[in-house]
């Protein structure tokens, strides 16, 4: 999770005087969306006008949440997902063949490190966590039957798609926040209120700076450590991927909450990577991609995308260390 500093959890509209450096209130207004707390940050005073900027950037946010949802059955994500039983084309809407585009193109440059058709495994390791005990052997061999990018195939010329194996299930766990705080962003810059930006769930995807600022503060990682700067930044995003708080034990091995596509299980040995990007989608897709890849691999991939920087921290004997990347110029 990112850390914006000096602010603090608020009812939705209400005004907190957040001081900054400047000393200069903040508008706030928080909304769950997504199963987690979407918060939009706001330099500029309450008006009606804003009020409403924020309503439509919500209203936004929860029709996205109806496309891209593997927990609601209705959701166009869960109904493309149930048509593996047949294995026919379904015409998808323009967003969810983007997003699902862009996902297919970092499976491909990642070699697989990054994959939406997890969803079988994630469930399956959701239960694990559960019961805090490991899969069994032949229900993990029998479920990564159903995942693998490839066997998702996707139409450009008529924005359709077709899942391969029966019982597939599409999981955007680790991009469809992002997209979502892109174009909640873009709704409030389309009402007159670019100097904001969008909280989800730690997640930022940032827009102009606050009056007389440089940037919005922002501090990296989840976690503190004297390493990792204090950034300020503005038209970006930021996103965090990690392990570090959220992991099963069994037997003294620690297995994260996120997947190795290859493997099926769990990610061992604990990290957390955090990515400034251009947009939200890119930086949530590519924070979780270079955690599978790891901190040695991660700067190659790098080169191939349009991040900006990525920040690393990883545990050792109990000691966390940083490690910091910047794509050249």
């Amino acid at each position: 999770m990112i850390k914006l500093l000096q602010l603090w959890l608020t009812l939705s509209y209400v005004l907190v005087g957040f001081g900054d450096e400047k000393g200069t209130p903040k508008a706030r207004f928080s909304k769950k969306i997504m199963g987690t707390e979407v918060q939009i940050v706001v330099d500029a005073p309450m008006t009606d006008a804003l009020k409403k900027a924020t309503d439509s950037a919500f209203r936004e946010g929860i029709r996205l949440n109806m496309l891209f949802s593997d927990y609601e059955a209705n959701s166009e994500l869960s109904l493309f997902s149930q048509s593996s039983v047949d294995g026919r084309s379904v015409k998808l809407s323009d967003e969810l063949f983007r997003v699902l585009e862009y996902g297919q193109e970092l499976s491909r440059m990642s070699d697989g490190a990054f994959d939406v058709t997890l969803g079988p495994l994630t469930r399956l390791w959701r239960i694990a966590r559960f019961r805090q005990k490991l899969p069994k052997m032949s229900k993990l061999r029998e479920t990564r039957q159903r995942t693998g990018y490839q066997k998702l195939v996707l139409n450009r010329l008529n924005t359709s798609g077709n899942l391969l194996v029966p019982g597939m299930v599409l999981d955007l766990g680790g991009i469809a926040k992002g997209y979502v705080a892109d174009r909640m962003l873009e709704a409030m810059k389309n009402r007159g209120f670019a100097k904001c930006l969008i909280d989800a769930g730690g997640d930022l995807t940032i827009g102009d700076a606050p009056k007389a600022s440089k940037g919005w503060r922002v501090e990296i990682g989840g976690r503190p450590h004297p390493e990792l700067p204090v950034l300020e930044l503005s038209n970006c995003a930021v996103a965090t991927s990690g392990d570090l708080e959220q992991n099963l034990e069994i037997n003294g091995t620690r297995y994260s909450h996120l997947l190795n596509p290859k493997t099926g299980i769990g990610l061992k040995g604990s990290a957390q990577v955090t990515v400034v990007a251009p947009t939200g989608m890119i930086a949530d897709s590519i924070a979780s991609t270079c955690l599978v890849l790891g901190k040695h691999k991660a700067p190659m991939f790098l080169a191939q995308t349009s991040a900006l920087e990525i920040y690393y921290l990883t545990e050792s004997n109990s000691s966390i260390k940083a490690h910091q990347y910047l794509q050249p110029l």
